[in-house]
């Protein structure tokens, strides 16, 4: 097969063949911009490593609005609802009011895919990154402003709602603190703005402390979002896992992936109680798409956190191990690592140091 294509299993092609038994099969979204060319890279690693994953390709974003006239297409929803699975790469979202709301936010909100899991962790000396930090990103998922309710209340005035019930809160404190216990991590450390916003982030405390009370053996505390973020670089080894409201956690998560080498190398997942999004947290970046430039490591560190999930960890951690490996070797940083290496350069290394 020619380098950069990848073994995809693309239903809507190929009906015919079905997948292996006790063989997880699962959606592809290879997205916009860079997406196919680091999700299809993570994937080629992936097989390489010996993965044991049928992969169904699927359209959204801007590739779908060209076939389907929506970058939601019914043909995506049904083949996530049939695997209860998917690997996603970045999908486009424009700004401003001629722009559809964003796919990722209504991809996680139709699935009720209401965990965001976003692992920090330091893995080499990359320019600019401290190697004392090991925390996870534990960030509520489906309401906050993200629930999208906005309107003009007069000319030059507009509201957005901000939305916490005590639901989801609650879900997301029990989801903290089994992660925290099932890593035999020590501390939780709820993150908020509640001395301002009494009612709304004062009711996720509450739901978060009710929760904790069932978790005698691990820390609960808390911390004013502002301090935190400067808590977060000065002494970032003092967290271990962040229990984060939507916005607080999407602003958050991306500080500390500036403090272990930037968005090129972080992981994240998306879950739910019946299915899962695995992806990696950067953009499109549509300005080296096609270019051979960008960095494949958080795609595929994704789809470990998705090995992991389909209790095939032994894989995930042979890639995990090579990806460390690699990176020690400044021939083999993409740019955005202070590089000059190509994402067939990154791969082609992945797969010998397999």
């Amino acid at each position: 097969m020619p380098r950069g294509r990848v073994e995809v299993r693309t239903r809507r092609r190929s009906r015919s063949r079905r997948p292996s038994r006790g063989v997880p099969t699962v959606t592809v979204i290879a997205g916009d911009g860079i997406g196919p060319e680091v999700i299809h890279a993570a994937i080629d690693v992936m097989n390489a490593a010996g993965a044991r994953i049928e992969w169904e390709e699927q359209l959204a974003g801007k590739s779908a609005v060209l076939e389907y006239g929506t970058p939601q297409p019914e043909p995506l929803l049904r083949s996530i609802r049939r695997n209860g699975l998917a690997f996603k790469g970045p999908l486009e979202t424009r700004v401003g009011r001629e722009g559809h709301r964003s796919i990722n936010v209504a991809l996680r909100r139709y699935f009720d895919l209401y965990a965001n899991i976003r692992p920090i962790r330091s893995l080499a000396a990359l320019p600019g990154a401290r190697g004392d930090v090991d925390l996870v990103v534990v960030r509520e998922n489906t309401e906050d402003l993200y629930a999208g309710i906005e309107h003009q209340i007069a000319p030059g005035v507009v509201e957005s709602v901000k939305v916490i019930t005590a639901r989801a809160s609650r879900r997301i404190a029990r989801f903290a603190f089994e992660l925290a216990r099932r890593e035999r991590r020590r501390r939780v450390t709820a993150i908020h703005k509640a001395n301002i916003m009494k009612l709304s982030d004062g009711l996720f405390l509450a739901c978060a402390r009710q929760i904790a009370k069932g978790y005698p053996g691990i820390t609960y505390d808390e911390m004013i979002v502002d301090n935190a973020c400067m808590q977060l670089v000065q002494r970032p080894q003092q967290f271990d896992v962040l229990l984060l409201e939507n916005l607080y956690g999407d602003i958050v998560s991306d500080l500390c992936a500036g403090l272990v080498g930037g968005l090129g190398i972080v992981p994240g997942a998306n879950i739910g109680a019946r299915g899962a999004i695995f992806e990696a947290v950067h953009g499109t970046a549509p300005d080296i798409a096609g270019r051979d430039l960008a960095n494949p490591i958080a795609a595929l560190r994704s789809g470990c956190m998705l090995l992991v999930h389909v209790e095939q960890a032994a894989v995930a951690r042979r890639i995990e191990a090579a990806v460390i490996r690699i990176l020690r070797q400044p021939r083999y940083r993409t740019r955005d690592l202070g590089g000059r290496a190509r994402t067939s350069d990154v791969v082609a290394a992945l797969i010998r140091a397999l």
